[in-house]
């Protein structure tokens, strides 16, 4: 059974969403502000995180960066009424996985959680399928109608990543971060590299692209 702690300040709405949330199956966790659900989580294992952004003592930009600074790489979908692109901007450049803006519709809401759990649980493992394309990670392979591809280590840990989360947008500066390592000497041409030579390489692959997002980074599109 999957945990999800729910950030929000708006009582009725925390109740609303841990009701439909259990009644799918999921044990809930609520909190009332970013610092609540810190504390909740240092009793808890958190699978995902439903968070407001306006809260107080600590709003939902701070806990997001809190969480990805500490290496806590649970998805977090952002709830809330703040629509602008410069809020969605930072959320994403942030390390948000998903984003709703208010109202919201609950049923929708419980399809994103289930995509967002599954796509967290595909990347703990050593195995994803895209259509009829397999990665393997401990053979560093990418195979698709019996023809096997083998990646260097960061071309495949890269297509890998972004794989994983289709339409998630990841940052130069995410990439670098969590694949190259934070005390690298590469810079951010290197990425750019790498994005070409997995372009180049499965530019024919009908079961996924990969994007840019000028002025945000990159992401993968399923076909």
């Amino acid at each position: 059974m999957a945990t999800i702690l729910i950030a929000e300040d708006d009582l009725s709405l925390n109740r609303l969403m841990k009701t439909v949330l259990e009644q799918h199956g999921y044990a809930v966790l609520h909190a009332q502000d970013g610092q609540d659900a810190l504390m909740l989580m240092q009793e808890h294992h958190v699978d995902l995180i439903i968070s407001d952004i306006m809260m107080p003592n600590l709003d939902g930009f701070e806990l997001l960066e809190c969480l990805r600074q500490t290496n806590h790489t649970m998805p977090v979908l952002f709830v809330t009424a703040k629509d602008r692109i410069e809020d969605k901007s930072r959320g994403f450049m942030s390390g948000v996985d998903d984003y709703m803006v208010k109202p919201i519709d609950i049923k929708e809401l419980v399809l994103r959680v289930e995509a967002l759990l599954r796509r967290s649980r595909i990347a703990s493992e050593h195995m994803l399928t895209v259509g009829q394309t397999k990665l393997d990670s401990s053979m560093l392979t990418v195979t698709r109608n019996e023809t096997a591809e083998t990646l260097t280590a960061k071309e495949f840990q890269l297509l890998f990543k972004l794989l994983s989360y289709p339409n998630r947008i990841f940052t130069r500066m995410q990439i670098m971060d969590e694949i190259w390592g934070m005390d690298s000497t590469s810079d951010e041409r290197t990425i750019n590299v790498h994005i070409s030579k997995l372009r180049n390489r499965f530019e024919q692959n009908p079961d996924f692209t990969i994007e840019t997002v000028r002025g945000l980074g990159y992401k993968a599109v399923i076909r």
